[in-house]
């Protein structure tokens, strides 16, 4: 790999750098204030290197792209990481979190997020998966008091392992039908009329199953809510919003790389679309477990996402992307106040947890309205202008039923959504409870949350920059 190949990468090498030194650092320094200092300062380095600093050249080794779009969600990642960060001090003081090891990892796994929406071949995209993938099996199961969280993080290790698998082969498959690993030429072989062919679609229906794991797509979405609800608040938020939105972003080069051999996967992509959209939603309605709630709504928001994937043109990845940006920034938001509500006992989880919050916690309460009333795409948050982009590209690329299904499963997610708001602002006597188990939260926290709150709105009431910004990467 030559010099101009590495400066091109530098922004993810500060990051990986960073998550290092953090780590040797944690030896002697047990300070975590100061070593979250350093974390976000290293986010901070690498946002402003993507965004000031132009690469020599726009791949890396033939794996990696260091072009506007790479560089927008490295950029994005960086963020994602620094506010959980800066939102997790508290909470990871009061478990007595390893802060040399909780500080290194967060910025490990920013930098392989950042490696596979940067993906152009196959190999690529598998190393940066499993970047993070590795980092967030140790994190899920990171707080060792927890018997709930190394539950989940047995659950997330055996099936992710087993997702690892089916997607290696289905690389090789790929590999043997188009005889190369760059994605436009390895999905444009499977396009093609080689003999080979159906090798490479067999291939890329594994390729399917294992993303499917990782994004929650159902069949394939059954760890979710365990480990959700054994994960600690800051890794489930980092998890809804960075894990899932980087392999989303890293399918909008594969699917753009396919042409019209989208059109032999068509039926399948429809149906993980509409059974995750369907099954999520039903699942959503009958949780008491809030945390268990969002995982499920998270399978819904998955079938959304893939359904824009189904326009392959422009428009369609233009309101993929929105929608991961969308959705990063409403799930770090409630989990962000699951965070802050959080005391030294545990998390509240069940809805019951909750009731009264509204009077006693007005602002994080109000927060945590708006992004229940986000997630379910009541405007003006950016929810709405988040799935109208989804549902137009399904319409456009001919796909009305499913656009149907999707609106039919909007409607009926205000039943799961408003069951907490309702809980926050009411009770059995019409009053706030005598008595509250939620922490106050500190000023930190609020701020992040209120970050969060803001760009739900600016989403959703001033989109225009956004989509624009989007539109010139694509």
């Amino acid at each position: 790999m030559s010099l101009a190949e590495l400066f091109s990468l530098l922004p993810v090498l500060v990051l990986a750098g960073a998550s290092l030194l953090v780590l040797m650092l944690g030896l002697w320094l047990k300070h975590l204030p100061s070593l979250v200092a350093l974390g976000v300062a290293a986010c901070a380095a690498a946002g402003a290197l993507a965004v000031l600093v132009p690469p020599e050249v726009m791949e890396v080794g033939g794996m990696f792209s260091a072009a506007r779009y790479a560089r927008f969600f490295l950029v994005l990642w960086a963020g994602v990481v620094a506010w959980t960060l800066l939102s997790s001090v508290r909470y990871a003081a009061a478990r007595r979190f390893q802060p040399g090891e909780w500080v290194s990892l967060l910025l490990f796994a920013g930098a392989g997020m950042a490696l596979l929406s940067a993906a152009t071949s196959l190999v690529g995209m598998f190393l940066g998966l499993e970047a993070f993938t590795l980092v967030l099996y140790i994190l899920i199961a990171f707080h060792r008091g927890s018997a709930a969280g190394t539950e989940a993080g047995l659950k997330y290790l055996v099936l992710g392992v087993t997702a690892t698998a089916v997607l290696a082969f289905g690389v090789a498959l790929v590999y043997a039908s188009a005889g190369t690993f760059h994605l436009p030429e390895a999905m444009a072989g499977v396009a093609g009329d080689s003999p080979l062919r159906p090798l490479g679609l067999l291939g890329w229906g594994m390729l399917l199953v294992a993303i499917g794991f990782k994004v929650s797509l159902v069949p394939f979405h059954l760890w979710t809510p365990d480990v959700y609800q054994g994960a600690p608040a800051p890794v489930a938020g980092l998890l809804a919003a960075g894990s899932k939105g980087a392999m989303f972003s890293a399918v909008v080069g594969l699917l753009a790389g396919i042409g019209l051999g989208l059109r032999d996967l068509t039926p399948v992509l429809w149906a993980l679309s509409g059974l995750s959209m369907l099954l999520g939603t039903l699942a959503a309605l009958r949780q008491e477990n809030v945390k268990r709630m969002l995982a499920y709504s998270s399978v819904v928001h998955m079938g959304f996402v893939l359904m824009g994937l189904l326009d392959a043109g422009p428009e369609g990845q233009e309101a993929v992307v929105f929608y991961l940006v969308f959705y990063a920034l409403v799930s770090l938001g409630a989990f962000g106040v699951l965070t802050a509500f959080s005391g030294e006992e545990g998390e509240p989880q069940q809805l019951a947890a909750f009731r009264g919050a509204g009077y006693r916690h007005p602002f994080l309460a109000a927060a945590l309205a708006v992004f229940m009333l986000a997630l379910a795409g009541v405007p003006p948050t950016g929810g709405f202008m988040a799935k109208l982009g989804v549902f137009a590209a399904a319409i456009r690329a001919g796909h009305l039923p499913l656009a149907l299904v999707g609106v039919l499963a909007s409607l009926v997610s205000l039943v799961y959504y408003l069951k907490l708001v309702i809980a926050m602002y009411m009770s059995a006597e019409g009053a706030p409870p005598s008595g509250s188990p939620l922490h106050r939260g500190t000023r930190l926290e609020a701020a992040c949350v209120g970050v969060c709150l803001l760009g739900v709105l600016l989403l959703g009431l001033a989109p225009g920059a956004l989509l624009d910004w989007i539109g010139s990467l694509l």
